[in-house]
């Protein structure tokens, strides 16, 4: 497949991923009217704008080298915890027994050091 192929492709599928996760956020805003706290989960915390972050900085770190890689990898280290430890808080509180709520950190914590093994430790 040739370059400029290729590069169209994946531009309209980054496209259709951003349009579907606006569609998501946007009905879960609306299914969430009310519930501030919830809103603002959604709206800026971790779901929209930190997946957008997330997602810029993947595909900065497709397209750099050298140092500004090794910046661009914390980055989205940072990025994927925040993702973690947000959404966990939100499903641990969900929980109706304590050692449910646990194993949910428990999970969190190991795809957390997960993670950092593998884009800190198994580098290519």
């Amino acid at each position: 497949m040739d370059q400029s192929r290729h590069a169209a492709r994946t531009a309209w599928l980054i496209g259709a991923g951003l349009l579907v996760l606006t569609l998501s956020s946007g009905a879960a805003v609306c299914r969430a009217a009310g519930d501030t706290a919830s809103v603002a989960f959604i709206a800026t915390t971790t779901s929209y704008v930190t997946l957008l972050l997330l997602f810029a900085c993947l595909r900065a770190y497709e397209r750099a080298a050298g140092g500004r890689r090794d910046r661009l990898r914390r980055s989205v280290w940072a990025l994927s915890t925040l993702l973690t430890v947000m959404f966990a808080w939100r499903v641990a509180a969900m929980m109706p027994y304590w050692p449910a709520a646990l194993v949910v950190w428990v999970l969190a914590a190991a795809t957390t050091v997960g993670g950092f093994v593998a884009l800190f430790h198994r580098r290519p």
